[in-house]
C-alpha cells in the first residue's frame, strides 16, 4: 500500500467524525442579551416620511421586523404596554451617483435611512436612538422603478436584520 492510500485511509474516519460532529454542531443567538423579565414587544408601524416615499417599504419593513423578533426570541408581541417598545422613520429614501465610466453614470446607489427609537420600560438607561442607512446598488441604465422591483426583498431583509441586531446583540 502507498504511503498516499495509507494517509487517506487514516484520515477518513477523522473526516467521518469531524463532519458529523460539524453537522450536529448549532450555534445560537436566540435571547443572547434578552434578560430574563423581559417578555413583551411592540413593533409600532415604521412610519415613511422621505421625500419619496416607496408605498411597499414601511409597511413591510414593519412586519418583516416583527417576524423576525417573535421567530428569534422568546418575546410575545402585543399592541398594549411592552417591556420593549420599538418604533422608527424612514427619513430618507434617496438615489445617488456611485460609480462614472466614460463620463457618465455607471452606477447607482438607493440610500435608505430609518431612524430607530427602542425603550426598554424596565431599564431606562438601555433605551436609545439610532439611524440605519444602507445603500443599494443598482446599474445607472435601471429606472428608479425597476431598481425597487429587484432591490425591495433585499432593502427589507438587510433593514431588519439591522434593526434586529442593533437591539438584541451585544456586540
Amino acid at each position: 500500500m502507498t504511503i498516499r492510500r495509507k494517509a487517506i485511509r487514516n484520515l477518513l474516519p477523522v473526516a467521518c467524525l469531524l463532519l458529523f460532529w460539524g453537522g450536529t454542531c448549532r450555534f445560537s443567538m436566540r435571547d443572547v442579551s434578552i434578560p430574563p423579565e423581559v417578555k413583551t414587544v411592540r413593533v409600532s408601524y415604521i412610519e415613511n416620511r422621505a421625500r419619496y416615499i416607496n408605498p411597499l417599504l414601511s409597511p413591510r419593513l414593519s412586519e418583516k421586523l416583527r417576524q423576525k423578533i417573535v421567530n428569534q426570541t422568546r418575546l410575545s408581541q402585543t399592541n398594549g404596554e411592552a417591556h420593549y417598545e420599538i418604533s422608527g422613520t424612514v427619513t430618507d429614501y434617496s438615489v445617488s451617483t456611485s460609480g462614472i465610466a466614460d463620463r457618465q453614470a455607471s452606477m447607482n446607489n438607493l440610500n435608505v435611512t430609518v431612524s430607530i427609537i427602542f425603550r426598554n420600560r424596565l431599564d431606562e438607561k438601555k433605551n436609545f436612538e439610532t439611524a440605519i442607512t444602507r445603500n443599494f446598488p443598482f446599474p445607472s441604465g435601471q429606472s428608479l422603478q425597476q431598481a425597487e422591483a429587484q432591490l425591495n426583498d433585499q432593502m427589507v431583509n438587510n433593514l431588519a436584520d439591522e434593526i434586529f441586531n442593533r437591539i438584541f446583540s451585544n456586540w
